[in-house]
């Protein structure tokens, strides 16, 4: 346990992983269960069962369903790689090709250890769309109403996403000294990547660290849960998913807002100091054509009348 003098919140003495799998049977030794992937795994079992729901109910979409449960089933496979190779090759290309050439020169098999972090939510957002169309394509289906029912099931995994990168003590925010001014482990003027003593089974502190913002939880909400509750509501009691693409651009455009909002707060990466302007992030940056394509998707879906039941 850390014994810092500050007025801050101090960070929670929880362990980035669940519980630690014993491999030693097969001479692999312990393989921690992390937080982190378990926040992948529920977000997409979630979200699946979520998307399963609304199209086991016609009524939310003027009396015919879009998509079959074989439909779904199948795009979860295909999004579940949308999200892992397209955060992936997103990170590389938005991230560590402008910012990091010079360490992608000298290990360029570094792009290759995904293990060691490195996710982008815009790449694998672009991910999905691919898999989404791809699955529309295959199976007949018409593309709008299937990004709709992404639009309503995205915010959970972000929620649960901005959880564990809050339990790792990662993306912590920028130093404040209001009173909701955490203490992270290691995080200190010079950004210094956490570290946790899986020996000791505690978090690593150098006694340099500074209070800062839990900017991770701010995401959780304007980035997650927010947008979650008022899609849901506007699905469930407004018939939000009869106008088709409105789902999906109502949560470009609440995304895109939540996360401006939330950059005023986060820390920018190290190796954006520097590079990018103090008035603006990367990741308000990579907002902005979710700003532009959400409120399309949304004027379009309104010029149209909503679908209705056939009687």
């Amino acid at each position: 346990m850390h014994t810092l003098m500050t007025a801050a919140l101090s960070f929670p003495e929880m362990s980035p992983a669940l519980f630690e799998l014993d491999l030693g049977f097969l001479g692999l030794g312990s393989f921690p269960i992390r937080w982190y992937a378990l926040a992948y795994i529920g977000g997409l079992v979630i979200g699946w069962r979520y998307a399963l729901a609304m199209v086991q109910r016609p009524a939310l979409w003027g009396g015919k369903s879009p998509a079959t449960r074989d439909d779904i089933d199948d795009l979860l496979f295909y999004v579940t790689l949308g999200v892992i190779l397209g955060g992936r090759i997103g990170y590389i290309l938005f991230y560590q090709l402008p910012f990091q050439f010079e360490s992608v020169q000298r290990d360029p098999w570094g792009l290759l250890r995904i293990w060691e972090g490195g996710m982008s939510f815009h790449g694998g957002l672009l991910g999905v769309a691919i898999a989404i169309l791809l699955v529309a394509k295959a199976r007949g289906i018409k593309l709008m109403p299937i990004a709709d029912i992404a639009g309503v099931v995205t915010p959970i995994g972000l929620f649960l996403g901005r959880c564990a990168n809050f339990i790792n003590a990662e993306l912590y925010g920028r130093p404040t000294d209001a009173p909701v001014g955490m203490v992270f482990p290691q995080g200190n003027a010079g950004g210094t990547p956490p570290a946790y003593d899986w020996q000791a089974n505690e978090w690593v502190y150098t006694g340099a660290e500074v209070a800062r913002h839990p900017s991770q939880l701010y995401e959780a909400f304007l980035e997650g849960l927010l947008p979650a509750i008022i899609i849901s509501v506007l699905v469930w009691r407004f018939g939000l998913l009869k106008r088709k693409g409105l789902a999906a651009g109502m949560f470009l455009v609440l995304y895109g807002i939540g996360r401006s909002i939330s950059e005023q707060f986060r820390e920018p990466d190290r190796f954006t100091w520097g590079v990018m302007p103090d008035w603006l992030t990367m990741g308000q940056l990579l907002s902005l054509p979710m700003w532009l394509g959400g409120a399309f998707l949304i004027w379009n879906a309104l010029r149209k009348p909503p679908e209705q039941a056939s009687v």
